[in-house]
């Protein structure tokens, strides 16, 4: 008798483009430019995120990132990170696809929307990344919008264009896991673009719960970078979304509250 075949997946799809990983990754917070990339391998991540503002002005851990990274093997998603308003974003977004252009991606649009004006707990701004899309999305940009786990705010975003929906599953760099996982389900359950799951991931079960809920994908990147072992972190990462998503895809048994015996009943020896 064969084997039982693998459920077959589709790669995740943004914005008309295929990705042959549904983790994507970061490239700060790492100890050194080796490690980064040594981690950025391991999690096999199709897509990987670039502060626009922090590679622009050179900040500490970001001098040589750009020369570092292979461009003609992963995606660029040029990040606004450190922006705190719809305006300051919209400028960092125009200098990401020139960033990108100049990365040898002269039709690469995609840009990872953060309005954040919250210093403490780096919330971000609903108001200011509705603006910010609606701009953006009439420049031609394929935004993906970080949020909070909000689904009338990702309604409005996917209304207005968005290629994705990012709400977060906590404070970004927290490690709390998903603590918005009713309103991350609704948002999934209402989408009809791509909804990725960012912050807040510290464990390879947050990844997997993430996936399991029917996310289509997951951003992570403080939960390597700062890891005892990134590249190991990176390579279980990478295996928990993997697990999660076919999960997924074979379909949970349902939950009950009394017990089901898992052997057969019947022809059971009298005593």
């Amino acid at each position: 008798m064969p084997a039982p075949s693998i459920l077959e997946d589709q790669p995740l799809q943004i914005a008309g483009r295929s990705f042959s990983s549904r983790l994507l990754t970061g490239t700060g917070k790492y100890r050194d430019l080796a490690t980064m990339k040594a981690s950025l391998e391991a999690s096999g991540s199709a897509m990987v995120t670039v502060a626009v503002r922090r590679v622009q002005s050179g900040a500490a851990g970001h001098q040589g990132l750009m020369e570092a990274i292979d461009w003609s093997r992963l995606w660029m998603l040029p990040n606004t990170a450190g922006c705190t308003t719809a305006e300051e974003a919209v400028r960092t977004a125009r200098l990401g696809r020139e960033l990108a252009c100049l990365a040898g991606q002269e039709e690469n649009s995609f840009v990872k929307l953060e309005v954040i004006p919250d210093p403490r707990y780096l919330l971000p701004d609903p108001i200011g990344t509705l603006l910010a899309a609606q701009q953006l999305v009439k420049e031609g940009f394929q935004v993906l919008p970080y949020i909070n786990a909000d689904p009338l705010l990702a309604r409005r975003l996917e209304e207005v264009g968005c290629a994705t929906v990012m709400p977060l599953g906590s404070p970004i760099g927290s490690g709390q896991g998903l603590r918005n996982r009713d309103n991350i389900s609704l948002i999934i359950e209402g989408a009809g673009i791509p909804v990725v799951v960012d912050a807040g991931i510290g464990v390879p079960s947050d990844a997997a719960q993430a996936m399991e809920m029917g996310a289509d994908a997951v951003l992570i990147n403080t939960a390597i970078a700062q890891a005892g072992a990134p590249v190991a972190m990176a390579a279980a990462m990478a295996m928990a979304t993997q697990a999660g998503r076919l999960a997924h895809l074979s379909g949970r048994i349902p939950q009950q509250r009394r017990a089901t015996a898992s052997s057969p009943q019947g022809g059971c020896i009298s005593t």
